[in-house]
């Protein structure tokens, strides 16, 4: 008899739940959402978030909060955001870092493809090869003369072990065959302070941290990632023109949710945040960034996500680049 009750007990629980489910993604979202970015305030990743936050506040009628969650190449929001309730109240902006990550760290606290559902590809950018004005290089090969003749003498900035920055750094170390000592930061923002300072001499930073600083004539542009060139930089080559054959990346961002989220959620995300980025001022403010707005369904977007991961852990670790 015990058995048979908790058993009816059961039943209603289940039934209960799933019976809730549709109304609770029908009532979504009745408070604000945050979103968490793993990167520190002033970066691209942060940049890209509070562009399509705002968009998503105005279309979802609740206010979108950016959590800036830096530290460990990203690593840090993604453990907090992966273990955040699954009910739509918090998302997550992943990047190309997590992708990265499982080929760096020997030990993550969440499971990048595991953990997240995705919701939609926001974006994507070169990273550009940068130098300050006390680098005597106007090009990729005198750079690398350069570097050649002051072994261990220079610096390469990133937003944090892990990051974009750092793997793109890495992959210009093992192709070139140089010695350049990686310096990690919390964030872009910070990094780019000391390369105008000179701290650093180099970096290869994301395209919307960098930008401004190149239009400003405090940092100049060498290369881009890409392997086609720039539109927000016409007359910048391909560090695979610039002789670094096979050298190709692409930063990009992508939005997520904890695994587990209501589909319909995901679903209503999916294409809310697709209007947003056909908006004239979102394609703008992008474009002069030299960031491509990038829309994918759930579906690919994960098929997507699982060959970028393939792709760069084996890379990662070829370079022998390590994050703990």
């Amino acid at each position: 008899m015990k058995r048979q009750a908790f058993l009816r007990t059961t039943l209603a629980t289940l039934l209960f739940a799933a019976g809730t489910l549709p109304a609770l993604a029908a009532d979504w979202p009745s408070k604000p959402i945050t979103l968490v970015v793993p990167f520190v305030a002033g970066g691209t990743t942060d940049i890209v978030a509070r562009t399509v936050g705002q968009k998503l506040s105005e279309s979802l009628k609740q206010p979108v909060i950016v959590d800036n969650r830096g530290g460990a190449g990203g690593t840090v929001g993604a453990t907090l955001a992966a273990k955040a309730p699954a009910d739509g109240y918090t998302l997550f902006l992943a990047t190309i870092a997590h992708a990265i990550a499982p080929g760096l760290y020997k030990k993550l606290a969440y499971d990048f493809q595991r953990d997240f559902d995705p919701v939609a590809l926001v974006a994507s950018t070169p990273n550009v090869l940068i130098v300050n004005d006390k680098v005597p290089a106007k090009t990729v090969a005198e750079l690398v003369a350069y570097i050649k003749a002051n072994p261990g003498k220079v610096n390469f900035g990133s937003a944090g072990n892990g990051s974009t920055e750092h793997i793109s750094g890495e992959l210009f170390r093992a192709m070139t065959k140089t010695e350049i000592v990686h310096v990690p930061y919390k964030g872009g923002a910070p990094m780019m302070a000391d390369l105008m300072g000179g701290q650093i001499q180099m970096a290869i930073e994301t395209s919307p941290s960098a930008s401004p600083h190149i239009k400003a004539g405090k940092v100049h542009a060498l290369a881009v990632t890409t392997r086609a060139r720039s539109p927000a930089y016409p007359g910048v080559p391909t560090l695979d023109e610039a002789g670094l054959k096979g050298y190709d990346m692409t930063t990009w961002f992508a939005l997520m949710a904890p695994h587990g989220t209501p589909p319909e959620i995901v679903q209503r995300l999916n294409t809310e945040l697709a209007r947003a980025l056909q908006q004239p001022d979102v394609v703008k403010r992008f474009e002069e960034q030299g960031v491509t707005a990038g829309h994918m369904k759930p579906a690919e977007l994960a098929a997507f996500i699982g060959s970028e991961t393939t792709k760069w852990v084996k890379v990662a670790k070829e370079s022998g680049a390590t994050a703990e």
